[in-house]
């Protein structure tokens, strides 16, 4: 068998593209992937485990851009040197996200609010995407605090049950909760606005420059034989292209842009590192 790693709680989107292509690769493969979730210290736990795993190529792992981020806010025991991008599989766009029965329906509701209380937003863990986008805008004087929960269901439920006041998610990893009208964007971070969501604005029109996406890779760790992991990046490249794997994208809210093989990884991933460094960097980080 091959361990898939998922450094996340059950029942997240690093979670269900884990399971997704695991069971798909086994089709193709003949090879059981069973997925071990491994959360923790916004998914550093999991990096742990697969770079305490030998490079044998049978352990691979979910990278989300969460832990990805890491690399631009704090001193990670990695670095990029550490590992091989075999795919990136899934990007979504975030938002900032209320519970329907709230008072904050709007941006401009937040936006009031978070100037006469502080706001809490449930997120995945500090030095993440999340963190970044929270601290963006307590640096222009909103007054959002971050709480950190690395078990989706816990973040996901925070909100619903008034402990947070926003969530910071991918539209696609709670659709559930979108189609059965118990939370709602309020602001989604993109360039312009999201087909599904023509009412919600977009973060670049309102004059926030600040469009983090949500990416998950697999990856392995550096010093795999190039033979194998040939094998998973093939598998993956059938994962992506399968009629199966794009309505799952499409169901998760995924852009058109989601799927790139390994050898285009490098080039994305440095793109979105600048990205990540550039915020951060504008923004006071929290010790």
């Amino acid at each position: 068998p091959i361990e898939f790693i998922v450094p996340w709680g059950p029942g997240g989107g690093a979670d269900q593209v884990a399971r997704k292509s695991g069971k798909m690769m086994e089709e193709d493969l003949k090879v059981s992937f069973p997925v071990v979730n491994v959360p923790g210290a916004t998914g550093n736990t999991g990096m742990a485990k697969l770079l305490a795993a030998p490079a044998d190529g049978y352990s691979i792992s979910v990278m989300t851009w969460d832990t990805y981020a890491l690399l631009a806010t704090t001193n990670t025991r990695w670095s990029l040197k550490d590992i091989i991008p075999v795919a990136l599989m899934i990007k979504q766009p975030s938002a900032f996200l209320s519970a329907t029965n709230s008072n904050l329906k709007t941006w401009a509701d937040v936006e009031r609010e978070a100037k006469a209380r502080p706001l809490k937003v449930a997120i995945t863990g500090f030095g993440s995407p999340d963190d970044i986008t929270v601290n963006f805008f307590v640096a222009r004087g909103l007054k959002l605090i971050a709480v950190p929960f690395a078990n989706p269901g816990e973040r996901y439920t925070s909100v619903l049950g008034g402990h947070a006041d926003l969530l910071y998610e991918q539209l696609g990893d709670v659709r559930s909760f979108l189609d059965s009208k118990q939370i709602q964007p309020v602001i989604i971070f993109a360039a312009k606005r999201f087909g599904a969501f023509p009412d919600v604005p977009a973060s670049k029109e309102l004059g926030y420059d600040i469009t983090l996406p949500q990416r998950r890779a697999v990856i392995v760790k550096a010093g795999t034989d190039p033979a194998k992991v040939k094998v998973i990046s093939e598998a993956l490249a059938k994962v992506a292209a399968s009629a199966e794997y794009k309505a799952y994208l499409q169901e998760q809210y995924a852009t058109d842009d989601s799927y790139f093989p390994a050898q285009d990884a490098a080039k994305i991933m440095e793109e979105d590192l600048d990205q990540m460094k550039r915020i951060a960097g504008q923004t006071p980080a929290k010790k």
